[in-house]
């Protein structure tokens, strides 16, 4: 397992898997984290986000204008011990059901998205690594 740190936020991944980030204007990141099959996490500080709502929906409005048939089911849960929105959401891709979850959480940075995503063809061997990712985030006090 690796560890990847940044603007205190931090969580813990396969070794095994691709690590790209980006940056974005506005002082934003994105880390995307890949398995070698479908399977995905990218978290993301988008300051020019309102809050956690705005980016959760404006994340549900960009999927829904690439996937016109999908299912979202609004979620609030705790995510690194703070209150996180977000959506479950299942959508086809090429004749495969997906699966994609979003949380989205206030960090110091600003706003914080944590996506995954997982196809039907490997959902079994990476839903569960993508689940202990997401619950391995951590995020330091403001």
């Amino acid at each position: 397992m690796n560890t990847f740190e940044r603007d205190g936020v931090s969580f813990r991944h396969p070794a095994t898997w691709r690590v790209e980030v980006e940056e974005s204007d506005g002082g934003g990141w994105a880390v995307t984290v890949s398995s070698p099959d479908t399977a995905f996490v990218l978290v993301s500080v988008r300051p020019d986000a309102r809050d956690p709502a705005d980016l959760a929906d404006q994340t549900l409005a960009a999927l829904r204008a690439e996937y016109k048939e999908l299912d979202a089911e609004n979620r609030v849960e705790a995510v690194a011990g703070r209150p996180a929105v977000g959506h479950d959401i299942d959508f086809l891709t090429l004749d495969t059901s997906t699966t994609c979850r979003t949380r989205c959480l206030e960090a110091a940075a600003g706003p914080l998205l944590v996506l995954t995503q997982v196809s039907e063809y490997d959902r079994a061997a990476h839903d569960p690594v993508l689940r202990a990712v997401a619950a391995s985030l951590r995020v330091d006090g403001e």
